[in-house]
């Protein structure tokens, strides 16, 4: 298990480093600067602030002493929020992405597992085909659709949810992350409705029913194990898809997480805050398939064999 970790980290640094390199690429060769506003700058004073943030160095030295800095894990100030470090305004707002993240995650695998489940086991029946109709209109329907429908709904039409806000009251989390979660829980549902209906149809399976074993027996010991390993597969990027994609939602219903710090930057040509998230979503990217990698490992350990 720890050989095949480190063939996986070994497979993902270069990555990481591939994805800073472009990234801080692609952020200098954009239009403007951090610098740049409606106010003109005196040149003298814009010479001066680019040389404090080593914007006037060579864009290869720039990226070197970048990387130096990240491996003293410092992503350095932020140009737009003087005296305030991006890894300070990371650790600010992603405990809030997270927690939105987890609830959507709890949602998605409530929803999506069971009826996928039900869908297997009932294959070409009304129960099969009315799970998998709503899941593909989860599919269908994206974040920025969806949250305001269920915020016209049941926040502004019935009342019953806040809208805005999180931690202010008991129901602030539930819209948030019904919107961020509905997407996963339908490619959950079908994922595992796929491979229990392939799973079930071996011949192990049917050996166990020749046996005599319950049909709780056979779908809950014989059938599910086996199933799980496509949704494992699909839960590490889904994790790391959540985390990532949060800024949508955290932008409709105003909730003050990483997101939203990512979408100022972006705007503002905030070059060390749009570096510092572009990273860090990379990172947790990285990390969160290798844990799915570890865990389906642990499943089935032939899979080291096809490493």
């Amino acid at each position: 298990m720890l050989i095949f970790l480190l063939k996986r980290l070994a497979q993902a640094i270069p990555l990481l480093l591939l994805v800073i390199i472009c990234t801080f690429l692609l952020v200098h060769a954009a239009p403007g600067g951090p610098f740049t506003s409606e106010r003109s700058v005196p040149p003298q004073v814009l010479a001066a602030l680019n040389a404090q943030y080593n914007l006037d160095l060579p864009i290869w030295q720039q990226i070197g002493l970048y990387i130096g800095h990240l491996l003293q894990w410092d992503f350095g100030p932020s140009f737009k929020f003087p005296g305030r470090s991006v890894t300070e305004m990371i650790s600010t707002g992603f405990p809030l992405s997270a927690e939105l993240s987890l609830y959507a995650l709890l949602f998605a695998v409530i929803l999506g597992l069971p009826a996928g489940i039900l869908a297997a086991y009932k294959a070409n029946t009304g129960l099969d085909y009315g799970p998998m109709t709503v899941a593909m209109l989860g599919i269908c329907l994206p974040s920025f659709v969806l949250g305001p429908l269920l915020t016209l709904s049941f926040g502004i039409g019935l009342g019953w949810l806040p809208v805005t806000g999180w931690g202010e009251s008991s129901g602030d989390k539930i819209l948030p992350a019904i919107t961020l979660g509905a997407s996963y829980a339908a490619y959950l549902a079908r994922i595992m409705r796929g491979s229990l209906i392939e799973v079930l149809g071996q011949d192990f399976i049917r050996t166990a029913r020749a046996k005599g074993v319950s049909e709780f027996a056979v779908l809950w010991r014989h059938a599910l194990r086996p199933a799980l390993p496509p949704v494992i597969s699909f839960l590490g990027p889904a994790v790391a898809g959540l985390l990532a994609g949060s800024f949508v939602v955290e932008t409709l219903f105003q909730i003050p997480g990483l997101g939203r710090f990512f979408i100022q930057a972006a705007f503002n040509r905030d070059y060390t805050m749009v570096l510092g998230t572009t990273i860090f979503y990379a990172a947790l990217i990285f990390g969160c398939n290798i844990l799915a990698d570890l865990i389906l490992v642990w499943l089935d350990p032939r899979q080291k064999l096809h490493d």
